[in-house]
């Protein structure tokens, strides 16, 4: 294959001298995909800025040599690159919602690259525009065209980034975390868009993520990225068969599944070194089980272990395998942790036919002109000491129900009742507690560790005096692995993970029986989030906790619910036991779920491509919800509303057409 891009020995730093880049090399040829794999901080989107020439103020390329084609891009003038920029190398960032001009309509954004570096203009441009929104998979894109980026969602933001990527007709095309916020049904159609583009148009491509997953099913060749180094370099399936750095090994042993669902994950204790702490030795020493004195004294070189194989690690230096060691960990790993089901099977919330309807107000009077039916309809039972997982897409109300339970959203209709109390005569507070999605956002900026912990103690009256609550925070503290004295810094003073151990330290200051854990992950590196599941089944072992688990990771469903509930538009539409949604999924939804998950070992689901977008709330299909996007409609689901029939197995149940109630 020809050679479209080669890094050598690229180093960028801050003024001050850290290196945030260092060292790094590596090439990608036409229609080749390379992923660039690590934590937040490693320094993988900072690589991609320098490429692009787009580095903050503040930070400089320092050395190194960076070629596209037979272009230096590193000594080409800001009047050349900006040619290059867009046109022969495009990037997809981050956050689309940032990257887009909230002033101009997506067209003529799209218009801008095409005048730019297509010479196209007018009406010419117009047609184009539809041309690349529609490839994109935008419906009604001669409508689109014409919107601003706030009418989009975040899913048609970001393909509207992705057009304006490939408008360009680019030669190497970098992808920053395109997937990051998306629900797993984007995630597919926009990782699927991009393998098709790259197949028609024979263009590279730089992707940058901390999913294996994504890997797995895109990468052609990996770079295993930490604290601004590449620390292994393989193809993918050499990686993915036998992963050769320490670090690189850790990544996979964190990831949760159901096969591990009896044992603890493989948590990376600590977290990325800070910039130009490390002056010698190996970056990952601290935090590496395998680590010996030499590992803090010398800087490991870089050791070719294959054709194409390299791995920047002293154990491959000098020859030492540690294999056998590694089993004897991973055997005494699997020993620690052994299923033990909940001690009580009672039920400790019920939840009947719950609504939860906003009103549309329109007009001077401001009179109601409609609702929109966030929950509509809602049944699930919480055992004690069980978790209930509740999935499914963006806007289909998950977050509103939990929002319900803890009184922030006024509940329209329906009952609810919590240890056989209906939830009106229930301290809900003291019972109740959420763990948001956020961590950062939820936590008061000007408020100390301590009076965070202490406000919700105080508000509910609960503990004696401030020496008794700060021995509470204390043992608080220590519950979920954080140091005591931890308690007198400020929320940006710790790494996203501790932070989300302190929203759930809050949350358990008040001895809830329930908590409500609303994507409690989704903004994690793949290690820290090993290190929260790992702390949330610790606690339900130890407390008796019982989890409403919301999210749309199912690899994490796998791995820590005990029932899932799948969730479209307001209502249940299937519901069972863990194993047997995720083994044997009956609704056509949750088969779409299931086959857009990205795994690593080959094991998936056919994908199932779901067509169009969820439908409004406020205007929901008559029937079968689903029935607009289903591929296995029939008459009847246009025009009722399917029962929850049995699917099979105990407890599992399902409300579609396909299977029909069964005579008593």
């Amino acid at each position: 294959m020809t050679r479209l891009l080669k890094v050598e020995g690229l180093v960028t730093r801050l003024r001050d001298g850290a290196a945030i880049v260092d060292g790094v090399s590596f090439d990608i040829a036409a229609g080749e995909t390379f992923a660039l794999l690590g934590e937040s901080g490693c320094g993988k989107s900072m690589t991609a800025l320098s490429l692009m020439r787009l580095l903050p103020d503040g930070i400089e390329d320092h050395s190194g040599s960076m070629y596209l084609a037979d272009t230096p891009l590193h000594s080409l003038p800001e009047r050349e690159m900006r040619d290059v920029r867009g046109g022969r190398m495009a990037m997809i960032f981050q956050e689309p919602g940032l990257s887009l001009n909230p002033v101009m309509t997506v067209g003529e954004q799209i218009a801008e690259v095409l005048a730019l570096h297509t010479g196209l203009y007018g009406d010419a441009a117009l047609v184009r525009c539809i041309e690349l929104l529609t490839q994109v998979g935008i419906p009604d894109a001669a409508r689109r065209v014409t919107e601003y980026p706030f009418q989009m969602s975040g899913g048609m933001k970001q393909r509207v980034m992705i057009a304006m990527a490939l408008a360009g007709t680019p030669k190497l095309l970098i992808a920053d975390e395109p997937t990051t916020a998306l629900d797993v049904t984007m995630q597919a159609q926009v990782l699927q868009l991009l393998r098709e583009t790259q197949q028609q148009s024979g263009m590279g491509m730089l992707l940058i993520t901390h999913d294996l997953g994504v890997v797995a099913e895109n990468a052609h060749r990996v770079g295993v990225m930490y604290a601004g180094q590449i620390v292994e370099q393989a193809t993918r399936g050499q990686l993915f068969e036998t992963p050769l750095h320490p670090y690189t090994q850790k990544l996979f042993a964190a990831l949760p599944d159901a096969r591990r669902s009896g044992q603890p994950l493989a948590a990376i204790p600590g977290s990325v070194p800070p910039l130009g702490s490390v002056v010698q030795g190996c970056r990952f020493a601290s935090r590496c089980d395998r680590a010996w004195g030499l590992c803090s004294e010398q800087t490991p070189a870089w050791s070719e272990v294959a054709d194409g194989r390299g791995v920047r690690c002293h154990l491959y230096v000098h020859g030492i395998e540690g294999g056998e060691r590694r089993k004897k960990v991973r055997d005494k790993r699997q020993r620690l942790f052994e299923v033990h089901p909940p001690a009580h099977s009672e039920n400790l919330l019920r939840i009947d036919a719950l609504q939860v309807h906003f009103p549309i107000r329109k007009g001077l009077l401001q009179r109601t002109a409609g609702y929109v039916k966030a929950v509509d309809g809602v049944s699930l039972v919480i055992p004690r000491g069980h978790t209930v997982a509740l999935v499914g897409e963006s806007g289909c109300g998950k977050t509103t129900l939990g929002k319900a339970l803890l009184g922030l959203n006024p509940i329209t209709a329906g009952m609810v009742s919590f240890d056989g109390e209906p939830l009106s005569e229930v301290r809900r507070g003291a019972e109740m507690q959420m763990v948001f999605q956020d961590p950062y956002a939820s936590l008061n900026p000007k408020m100390r560790v301590a009076e965070i912990l202490e406000e919700g103690l105080t508000a509910l009256g609960i503990g004696g005096d401030s020496q008794e609550r700060q021995t509470h925070i204390d043992s608080l503290l220590d519950q979920v692995g954080l140091a005591k004295d931890s308690k007198w810094r400020y929320p940006h003073e710790f790494s996203g993970g501790q932070r989300q151990r302190i929203a759930i330290a809050r949350a358990l200051a008040v001895s809830p029986q329930l908590l409500i854990c609303d994507e409690p992950t989704s903004a994690l590196d793949v290690s820290v989030q090993a290190q929260i599941l790992n702390l949330l089944k610790s606690l339900q072992e130890g407390l008796g906790l019982s989890y409403l688990f919301i999210t749309h990771n199912l690899a994490v469903v796998e791995y820590l619910a005990h029932e899932v509930c799948v969730m479209y538009l307001g209502r249940i539409v299937e519901r069972g036991p863990t194993e047997a949604v995720m083994r044997n999924p009956r609704h056509p939804y949750t088969q779409a779920l299931l086959s857009a998950v990205p795994r690593i070992d080959g094991t998936g689901l056919e994908y199932v491509r779901l067509e169009g977008e969820l439908p409004s709330p406020a205007n929901p299909p008559l029937g079968c919800h689903f029935a607009p996007r289903c591929p296995q409609a029939m008459p009847v689901c246009a025009n009722k509303f399917p029962d929850m029939t049995p699917a099979g197995s105990a407890n599992h149940s399902v409300c579609c057409h396909l299977y029909p109630l069964q005579p008593n």
